[in-house]
C-alpha cells in the first residue's frame, strides 16, 4: 500500500480541517501559492532533464566530434 493512497473520505476530512484552520478567505491564497510552487518545481526539473545530457547523448556527441583520422586508428 502506497503512503499517498488516501480515499475520498480522508481527502474530505483534510479539506475540512484546512478550511477550519485557515478560514475561507485564506484558503484560495494558499492553494494558489501551492499551485505556483508546483508549477515552478515542474518547470525547473524539466529544464534540468533537458540540460543534463544522458550517457547515450554523450556517446553520440563524442562520436560526432571525433575527427576521422582518430577513428581509423
Amino acid at each position: 500500500m502506497s503512503p499517498f493512497n488516501i480515499g475520498i473520505p480522508s481527502l474530505i476530512l483534510i479539506l475540512l480541517l484546512a478550511l477550519l484552520i485557515f478560514g475561507p478567505k485564506k484558503l484560495p491564497e494558499i492553494g494558489s501559492a501551492f499551485g505556483k510552487t508546483l508549477t515552478e518545481f515542474k518547470k525547473s526539473t524539466t529544464q534540468m532533464m533537458e540540460d543534463e545530457p544522458t550517457s547515450e547523448n554523450k556517446e553520440i556527441s563524442e562520436e560526432t566530434t571525433t575527427p576521422e583520422s582518430q577513428k581509423q586508428s
